[in-house]
């Protein structure tokens, strides 16, 4: 199936290509404006911009919204995990941030949504997924983005950081993989 998917994140659409694969995925193109992501929920802000894309280009169009949680800072950074040390913050800022105020060892939770739009039939879908882990003090690992480099996987038991982890490793157990093979699965049964 052929789909765009809602992101101007190069990180994300590697990661999708490689767990949606079969289907023919199409970056969201330039003149493409997507909503702002003030919605209150990860559910919100990805139903939002997969509805903008599949307005703009006529096709089917999927989105996620996702970030880390962390229960000692209240679930903080959650929605605002992409802009939680400002507007203009590097994954490399927000990290620091997480380690500066999140407790050493802290309980952590990656969560995804992914939304599907189709323009043509009106239908919309949301899937979710989660990956629970803790907090290492020094970030660790090349792979990955965002926040990995100091994210234990509970699932993985060699005590790697996501970002330590195989692209294939990190899609076994990932919040952003198990949310995308539910939207497959169900994209296959469609």
């Amino acid at each position: 199936m052929r789909l765009v998917l809602a992101t101007r994140n190069p990180h994300k659409l590697r990661e999708f290509a490689l767990l949606l694969d079969g289907h023919a995925l199409e970056p969201l193109p330039d003149a493409v404006e997507l909503p702002p992501e003030d919605g209150d929920t990860f559910a919100a802000n990805a139903l939002g911009k997969a509805r903008a894309a599949a307005a703009a280009t006529g096709l089917p169009a999927f989105a996620d919204d996702s970030g880390i949680c962390v229960p000692a800072l209240g679930g903080a950074p959650g929605i605002r995990s992409a802009r939680w040390a400002g507007e203009d913050a590097t994954d490399a800022d927000n990290l620091e941030k997480l380690l500066a105020e999140a407790p050493d060892g802290a309980d952590l939770e990656y969560v995804c949504v992914i939304a599907f739009t189709d323009p043509a039939s009106g239908e919309e879908a949301t899937f979710e997924g989660r990956c629970t882990g803790t907090l290492t003090r020094e970030p660790r690992g090349e792979g990955g983005f965002g926040y990995d480099p100091a994210f234990v996987p509970d699932d993985d038991h060699t005590g790697r950081t996501m970002a330590e982890l195989t692209a294939a490793e990190k899609d076994a157990i990932s919040h952003r993989g198990r949310a995308a093979r539910d939207f497959a699965a169900w994209l296959a049964r469609r």
